[in-house]
């Protein structure tokens, strides 16, 4: 079972990109219209870094090594060439902290 996981305040604006360190995993936070989403830092295809590699527009994450697409409420892959989803995982903020179940 998953454990929250405070990683404390990190700015991430609307429409933006953060990675961030959970128990050895790194975790890509977007920003999608002022609602936090947390997702794998990695490209199902060839695991590239999507926060460091990537764009977000919207809802979609979208790899900059291949052109893979993923939307980040859900981690569906919506464009290929990833074979399979990324993880998803539950982010709560309050009072400027976040938590993320990891």
């Amino acid at each position: 079972m998953a454990q929250p996981v405070e990683i404390g305040a990190v700015d991430v604006r609307p429409g933006q990109l953060r990675s961030v360190e959970v128990g050895g995993k790194r975790i890509a936070l977007a920003n999608v219209d002022g609602k936090l989403y947390a997702v794998d830092d990695e490209c199902t295809h060839e695991q590239c870094p999507l926060v460091e590699e990537g764009t977000l527009e919207g809802h979609v994450i979208t790899c900059g090594c291949h052109g893979a697409q993923f939307d980040v409420r859900t981690g569906a892959v919506l464009s290929p060439p990833a074979p399979r989803p990324i993880a998803t995982y539950p982010v709560r903020v309050h009072d400027g902290q976040i938590t993320i179940e990891a």
